[in-house]
């Protein structure tokens, strides 16, 4: 085997961990507002939500920064050092042209992140978390 699988193995896991990290931050706010109004416990779990807040901080800071996300930096220097073909931009803008076909402005997404972001915090005095113990 020659170092190009491994190369894309790792890019192949950090294409996947960033997927589930855009699903956590997505579907934990849907989680929260479901949770909510089914009065699931869960939602209000203090971990849960301090993990969730940071993640969409993090994003938001990044977006308005104009940084882009670690986990597609790595991801593309690892297809690279295995010889594949690399994607500009960031995660988020590349699959929604591909799968979309929609192109957009960064600064229509630090919008997005930016309302996501201000969604987050809302829903952390709307359905309070436990206090940690």
């Amino acid at each position: 085997m020659d170092s190009s699988f491994f190369y894309l193995l790792a890019a192949d896991v950090i294409l996947l961990l960033h997927i589930l990290i855009v699903i956590f931050n997505v579907g934990g706010l849907v989680m929260i507002i479901i949770g909510y109004l089914l009065k699931w416990d869960w939602v209000c779990n203090p971990w849960f939500r301090l993990t969730h807040i940071l993640a969409i901080i993090i994003v938001v800071i990044q977006s308005w920064i104009g940084v882009v996300c670690p986990f597609t930096t790595l991801e593309m220097v690892l297809r690279s050092k295995a010889g594949e073909a690399v994607y500009p931009g960031t995660f988020i803008s590349y699959w929604l042209e591909n799968i979309l076909y929609y192109q957009v402005s960064p600064w229509f997404f630090t919008i997005i992140y930016t309302v996501f972001g201000v969604l987050v915090v809302l829903s952390w005095f709307i359905v309070r978390p436990r206090p940690f113990k």
